[in-house]
C-alpha cells in the first residue's frame, strides 16, 4: 500500500513540476495545488498507513501497552492544508487581479517592465 501511495506522490510532483514551468498563469496555479497535495501526501504516507490504535495511554500504564498511531504526520497534513488552501487563495486573488490589469494570462506578456515596442536599453555606458 505504501509503495502504491509513493508511486502517486512521485506522479503529484511530476504533474506539479511541469504545471509549474509553463508560461499561462493558471497552469502555474494548478500546479502550486497539486505540488501541495503531493507534499501532504508524502507526509501522511512517511508517517506509515498501518491501522493502529489511538494513541491514548491508560491511567494504569506509564507508556501504551500495544504499538498506537502516530498522530504528528495527521496534525502536520491537517495544519498544511490550511496553510496551502490561504496560500492557494491568495494567488488566485493575485492572478485575477494581474489578469483585470493586463488582460492576458501568458506570462510572457505580463512582462510591463519590459515593453514590447521600445528599443532595449544601452548595454554599455
Amino acid at each position: 500500500m505504501e509503495t502504491a501511495f509513493s508511486a502517486l506522490v512521485g506522479i503529484f510532483f511530476a504533474v506539479a513540476v511541469y504545471l509549474l514551468l509553463s508560461k499561462h498563469i493558471i497552469r502555474i496555479l494548478l500546479g502550486a495545488a497539486i505540488l501541495g497535495n503531493a507534499v501532504n501526501l508524502l507526509i501522511f504516507t512517511a508517517g506509515r498507513l498501518t491501522r493502529e490504535v489511538p494513541p491514548i495511554i491508560p491511567d494504569t500504564l506509564p507508556i501504551p501497552a500495544e504499538a498506537t498511531a502516530n498522530p504528528l504526520p495527521q496534525a502536520l497534513v491537517l495544519t498544511a492544508i490550511v496553510i496551502s488552501f490561504s496560500f492557494f487563495a491568495f494567488l488566485l486573488v493575485l492572478t485575477y487581479r494581474a489578469y483585470q490589469e493586463l488582460g492576458t494570462d501568458d506570462t510572457e506578456e505580463m512582462r510591463v517592465a519590459e515593453p514590447v515596442d521600445e528599443e532595449a536599453p544601452p548595454m554599455r555606458y
